[in-house]
């Protein structure tokens, strides 16, 4: 029987970017386990397995805005050094944990850093990318 909305799945899977590199796979770990239509997955990596059977496969192109959505420059602000810890070493590429506005917690990009400020970027680090994935249906739980 192939998958359907409501079914608790796992899947094997290769995501890969547009220029072919691999940004993550599960084939060296146990399969991802969802249950379609509950959201817990990228909406396009859902709709690939709709209709998939246990033992089949098949590749698709997920385009950004059925993945991680568009990069959004309101994400990307410019910090004044004086709001940082005094102290802070702060590097290009570095990963932060900030508070936001609401109260929550969101891990940040740094993107640029000058003698008077940084700037991070809260967007989602594949947000803006249309994504490739290979999916195996293992199996419907």
């Amino acid at each position: 029987m192939p998958a359907k909305q409501g079914d608790k799945v796992k899947v094997h899977y290769t995501g890969k970017l547009g220029d072919g590199s691999v940004f993550d796979s599960s084939v060296e770990r146990e399969p991802l386990e969802f249950t379609i239509g509950e959201g817990m997955v990228i909406p396009g990596f859902e709709q690939a397995v709709v209709g998939l059977e246990p033992g089949s496969s098949t590749e698709t192109t997920i385009a950004s805005e059925n993945a991680y959505g568009p990069h959004s420059k309101d994400l990307v602000t410019e910090v004044p050094r004086e709001r940082l810890p005094e102290g802070m070493e702060v590097t290009l590429g570095q990963q932060l944990q900030v508070s936001m506005a609401n109260g929550q917690q969101a891990v940040v990009l740094v993107t640029d850093v000058q003698e008077t400020a940084i700037t991070i970027d809260a967007n989602h680090p594949l947000a803006g990318q249309d994504l490739t994935f290979a999916i195996e249906l293992v199996e419907i739980v």
